[in-house]
């Protein structure tokens, strides 16, 4: 990992580099994932069907396309019964934190009539899609599908590309049980994402796709967003360290490179006010490196976007944390919580040398999927309200409006829109007509 003095010019540099990764700079995917989409939507299933063979080799059919309940059976059997504890024990942390997150409807009600309050509903269809084959992450079902569930969300359509022989990954399938997803579909790639957005014969429309995916994917839910709507447009995975002099070295290299491994495009950077950690940690990485699976991905992630950054202050390295915006943010310092209250910008904050990223990408119930690219600055975690969508709701008595009817009748007239300021005085005897 390189050591860099922080300066103003290194960090504009870094800066600019972490956003070359972002899914909005691979322009000349476009056109593909276009033609995918208008495929879907004038040809529906037929097309699905046909880039299903194209991509991953599967002879896909009406009637083959969701999954059934001999296959999950059959994926059971064929999963760890202690990873299928694993999965259970972690679904009760995450349900239990996004329980927490739950809205309730309000309603504020006056002396003069008036009553004024917000509606609170689930959206009533979402589509999770979920990568498959070497991809298969089956975490990512339970953070997509568990919140919607509390949320409320009665159809739950899982997307995920099958294997050759037409089956999806067994950890996959038990996974998505076990959260409750209630349509498995055998169909991945822009074109599940074409599917859940416009609808086709075999698979109806949702309201909303969540879930992560490769470039083709992300530029798909980029491009139908107002079909529908999605959680966002992620990048590659990120972790930034904030440590000072009491960290532990090794922790803080192993805590770096469980990001790296993930992608050639994932960012892992320490920031530190210590040079001495920061040689530590340069040294322990390049131990860990030689002896993990991921070898080369991790190798060429860090060689491309891995930082160790010397701050002369924590107050110094505090800005560059919040001009970063990391996905995931550890703070391993004296007093981590006291160094947390001076972060304004980060997807997840893990707080203490027990705290490791892994945690939360598994076990600990908030949910991993999370802002990318410098977007924790307006992005949040993806959470219960994602799953909802809220209603003003307005009630005047005539007696609350004949008091304040005058005022909405010279606003209405003051944007010369008059036939909003006649159904206000229509309520009272009097007309309002254009001007001549």
């Amino acid at each position: 990992m390189q050591i860099i003095q922080l300066t103003e010019e290194t960090k504009n540099n870094i800066m600019e580099n972490l956003l070359k990764r972002s899914p909005n700079n691979y322009d000349e995917y476009q056109d593909t994932v276009n033609e995918i989409l208008q495929e879907v939507r004038t040809k529906g299933d037929e097309a699905v069907f046909a880039y299903t063979k194209k991509f991953d080799k599967a002879d896909i059919t009406k009637e083959n396309l969701y999954v059934t309940e001999d296959e999950i059976k059959e994926a059971y059997a064929q999963v760890d019964d202690a990873l299928v504890e694993t999965m259970k024990k972690s679904i009760i942390n995450i349900q239990s934190f996004h329980e927490k997150q739950v809205r309730n409807s309000w309603f504020h009600t006056r002396e003069d009539g008036v009553i004024l309050g917000q509606r609170v509903t689930a959206l009533n269809s979402v589509g999770v899609y979920v990568p498959g084959g070497k991809a298969a992450y089956p975490s990512s079902v339970l953070m997509n599908i568990i919140p919607a569930k509390v949320a409320g969300v009665k159809r739950i359509v899982m997307c995920t590309p099958p294997d050759a022989q037409g089956k999806v990954t067994p950890a996959t399938l038990v996974a998505a049980h076990l959260a409750g997803a209630t349509e498995i579909v055998k169909a991945g790639g822009a074109q599940a994402i074409a599917a859940l957005a416009y609808g086709t014969a075999a698979i109806p429309k949702v309201d909303k796709i969540t879930g992560p995916g490769n470039i083709f994917v992300a530029l798909a839910k980029k491009t139908v967003y107002g079909h529908v709507s999605i959680d966002s447009v992620a990048g590659p995975s990120e972790i930034l360290v904030l440590a000072d002099e009491t960290a532990n070295p090794r922790y803080v290299a192993a805590d770096l490179l469980s990001q790296a491994e993930h992608d050639e495009l994932a960012s892992a950077i320490l920031v530190t006010t210590s040079r001495e950690l920061a040689e530590q940690v340069s040294a322990q990485a390049k131990e860990f490196t030689s002896k993990l699976s991921r070898q080369s991905i991790i190798t060429k992630s860090l060689d491309n976007y891995g930082y160790i950054l010397i701050a002369d202050t924590m107050d110094e390295a505090i800005d560059v944390v919040n001009e970063i915006a990391s996905e995931h943010l550890e703070i391993l310092t004296k007093n981590p919580f006291d160094t947390m209250t001076r972060v304004q910008n980060a997807g997840a904050i893990f707080l203490g040398e027990y705290s490791s990223e892994p945690l939360g990408d598994y076990f600990a119930g908030p949910n991993h999927v999370l802002p990318t690219n410098g977007t924790a600055k307006f992005f949040s975690p993806l959470s219960v309200d994602d799953f909802i969508k809220k209603s003003s709701v307005i009630s005047y008595s005539r007696e609350a409006l004949e008091e304040v009817h005058e005022d909405i009748i010279q606003f209405a007239k003051a944007e010369h829109l008059t036939a909003h300021a006649n159904s206000i005085a229509v309520r009272f005897g009097k007309e309002v007509f254009a001007e001549k």
